[in-house]
């Protein structure tokens, strides 16, 4: 949040929201599925986590148990398929790289959705280049995006959001142009709004405050008092004073956590220790990609709450020597530590490992507990050498003995689709 807010004059943001966007990857490369009612399921197959529209229009809720909808799966030939994480990191990179060649600005917000930014008289025509975009990602990804225009970034989230919502729109509004704004500012919740809440909604609706056009009306001092400065900088950003500005830059995480769901209860000690060290792999190959060191680690297991078993959810921390992102040296703890909490007899869900005491390689404070240059730099082309072959070969080309052969414990996809542009056998083949 800016102090200082910034002048509405400034420029227009817009926010692109591809569509439906785990579904979207799926059709990209299955044409097949563009009128089939489609779902994409969380870990171990357990969770509706993208629906198509197709889908939403038969009822079927964010999160809903696939094992108790299966019926009305069968009954009106809903495609399932499981998350196929490869592909849709892959896509989102492909269309935030083509998003970032449409503006000067663009602050990558989730893996889906950017806010692009175009200063005061970048040109005069924004709404129809806000559709030559969405032609243009549909033609070159494949991906269908909504976008909304506005001056401040929650006008611009509350326009996207009536551009996907509203047929008329054709996926696209610049709201700060339309003769009936403040009408369309009616039509949407306050548990709508970016940034509010249910506990905040809820609040606002017991006093008569129910939609956003009612809540810019609200004086500054009641806002401030209940919703404190931030709630402040979102109402002024609904009257179209823009507070929050782009973060062109990601701040740096403060913390790192790796963990997955067993695809079956595991008891053997043997098995947890391949599924964390498979865990501490991918989270030193994660602080290796950002540039950052982890000064401490937690290793943790969980039983199936949900379930009548005998539970047990222990945790324990660690506060490394010195602070690194060389695996070996964030393995050898994080098994000294599962075997330090782990119990036999019990059925585990899930271990994972958590990072902490993160800050950047580069530039840090050394400690006389580090090891000597040498030995570091040593280290450091080690793990580049490994990350460099897994990323060219595919992912665990090369990994540590103890993450195991036969893996059994990994959770269950047994709906994925082909990872079409990640796995060379895996491309799809078009016949002439």
């Amino acid at each position: 949040m800016c102090s200082i807010p910034w002048t509405p004059a400034r420029g227009l943001f817009a926010l692109v929201d591809c569509n439906n966007f785990y579904v979207s990857c799926e059709r990209v490369f299955q044409p097949g599925l563009e009128k089939v009612p489609v779902v994409v399921l969380s870990n171990n197959d357990g969770c509706v986590v993208a629906r198509s529209e197709g889908a939403k229009r038969l009822g079927i809720p964010m999160g809903a148990p696939a094992f108790k909808w299966r019926g009305v799966f069968r009954r009106h030939g809903v495609r399932e398929f499981s998350s196929n994480y490869a592909l849709y990191s892959d896509m989102s990179d492909r269309v935030m790289a083509l998003l970032a060649s449409f503006a000067p600005e663009i602050e990558i917000y989730s893996h889906d959705e950017a806010f692009l930014f175009f200063p005061k008289k970048w040109r005069a025509d924004l709404e129809d280049y806000a559709r030559h975009i969405r032609r243009e990602m549909r033609k070159r990804t494949g991906i269908p995006v909504s976008i909304g225009l506005e001056r401040t970034k929650t006008l611009a989230k509350l326009a996207n959001r009536l551009a996907k919502k509203e047929s008329r729109f054709q996926g696209v509004l610049d709201l700060q142009a339309r003769s009936d704004r403040d009408r369309l500012l009616h039509r949407v919740e306050v548990g709508d709004i970016w940034g509010i809440g249910p506990r905040y909604a809820e609040m606002l609706r017991g006093y008569g405050i129910r939609t956003a056009q009612e809540l810019t009306r609200v004086e500054d001092r009641w806002v401030r008092k209940r919703m404190t400065i931030q709630g402040l900088h979102l109402v002024l950003e609904l009257r179209g004073v823009s507070c929050i500005g782009l973060e062109e830059v990601p701040a740096p995480a403060k913390s790192m956590v790796r963990s997955r769901s067993f695809g079956r209860p595991v008891s053997c000690l043997d098995e947890l220790r391949e599924a964390l060290t498979s865990h501490v792999q991918r989270a030193g190959e994660k602080l290796r990609q950002s540039g950052q060191v982890a000064g401490c680690l937690q290793v943790f297991l969980e039983t199936d709450r949900h379930k009548p078993v005998p539970q047990h959810m222990p945790c324990q921390s660690w506060t490394l020597t010195f602070a690194t992102n060389t695996t070996p040296d964030l393995l050898g703890p994080a098994l000294d530590l599962l075997g330090r909490i782990y119990k036999k007899g019990y059925a585990y869900k899930k271990t994972g490992v958590l990072l902490t005491a993160l800050e950047p390689e580069r530039g840090r404070r050394l400690s006389l507990m580090d090891p000597d240059p040498g030995l570091r730099e040593s280290k450091k082309g080690l793990m580049g050498a490994v990350d460099r072959i897994n990323s060219r070969y595919g992912r665990d080309t090369i990994r540590f003995a103890s993450a195991g052969t036969e893996r059994g414990w990994e959770m269950r996809r047994e709906k994925m689709s082909r990872e079409f542009t990640t796995r060379w056998k895996d491309l799809p083949l078009v016949g002439a």
